[in-house]
């Protein structure tokens, strides 16, 4: 099962014991418009040349502008057996909003 979590949550659980793997699947462009300190990059589209980047064993929470391909993402990790995975709803953008003003929000 895939959760969701709201940024604040995400940021929470990064802060804590064994923090979760953060993954920014959004295009390169964004990511260099906007980007959370410490993310992973590994856009959508190169998420199946990818996945051995990705640790089986630790927790990995999913984001892009706003939740809905990092949940793709997460659907297609899950069909690939990874278990530990969380979707950030509302993304970057939620992100910028309630955790950390400094991260420019983007059309």
């Amino acid at each position: 099962m895939i959760e969701e979590l709201t940024a604040r949550q995400v940021a929470e659980r990064l802060r804590g014991p064994n923090p979760p793997l953060l993954v920014d699947v959004r295009e390169p462009w964004e990511q260099q418009t906007a980007a959370i300190d410490g993310a992973y990059h590994v856009p959508l589209g190169q998420l199946p040349s990818r996945i051995d980047e990705l640790p089986r064993d630790r927790a990995i929470v999913l984001h892009c502008h706003h939740g809905g391909r990092s949940m793709q993402a997460a659907r297609w990790l899950e069909a690939q057996g990874y278990s530990r995975l969380a979707n950030m709803d509302g993304g970057i953008d939620a992100w910028s909003l309630t955790v950390n003003e400094a991260v420019p929000r983007y059309t």
